[in-house]
């Protein structure tokens, strides 16, 4: 029990590096909370900074997720505590003890810890977040359709093609998940509602930079 408890904090702790926060501040020397929506993620850094700094972010908070997994795979951790692990990396994207608990909206970290552990319905989601961006050009929307999709691709792709049936509690954890991201997005679906939500490759003007 001591290990799966250190390997949650673990877990949060990696979750918890603040990528975005220090590209920004390595490569422009500038804060990126202070710009912006103030969010440390890739959407935000690629208004702000460009295409090559987001995908760095982009790539480094995937990763954020996908390595407790694939260790916690390693040492033979049972699916429950694999999605534990995938919720803590997820809240230490959100809530980063690094930078006083304010972060990012963990849709990187969460699809990419969830990936290993459910790849199909990854897959599905990440398609769905794919034809959403292309047809609205909202990033925020195609994250939230996403993501909710995903618990109901995990139930309609569960065992499909004699695959093993998925531990219940991993797919508690992955809806919790879901859950918590789309809750993070609230002020975004408030912005879609008003038609004040900023487009894909829409660069910030003076006064927001």
């Amino acid at each position: 029990m001591m290990r799966f408890a250190l390997l949650i904090v673990g877990s949060y702790l990696v979750g918890s590096i603040p990528f975005g926060y220090l590209i920004g501040r390595s490569l422009r020397g500038r804060d990126i909370r202070r710009s912006g929506s103030g969010n440390v993620g890739a959407t935000n850094v690629l208004r702000v900074m460009g295409w090559q700094p987001a995908v760095a972010v982009l790539l480094l908070d995937l990763a954020k997720g996908v390595v407790p997994i694939l260790i916690g795979q390693q040492l033979a951790v049972p699916p429950a505590w694999l999605g534990a692990m995938g919720l803590a990396a997820v809240l230490g994207h959100i809530f980063p003890v690094f930078l006083g608990f304010r972060g990012g909206k963990g849709v990187a970290t969460g699809f990419g810890a969830f990936a290993v552990l459910a790849p199909l319905p990854a897959l599905g989601a990440l398609v769905v977040f794919g034809v959403v961006v292309a047809s609205t050009r909202y990033v925020s929307l195609g994250s939230v359709t996403a993501t909710a999709s995903f618990p109901l691709l995990i139930l309609l792709f569960d065992g499909v093609g004699g695959g093993e049936a998925l531990d219940p509690a991993l797919v508690g954890f992955a809806a919790a998940t879901s859950a918590l991201i789309i809750f993070q997005h609230r002020s975004n679906l408030k912005r879609l509602r008003a038609r004040e939500e900023r487009k894909l490759g829409e660069r910030l003007g003076r006064e927001d930079a």
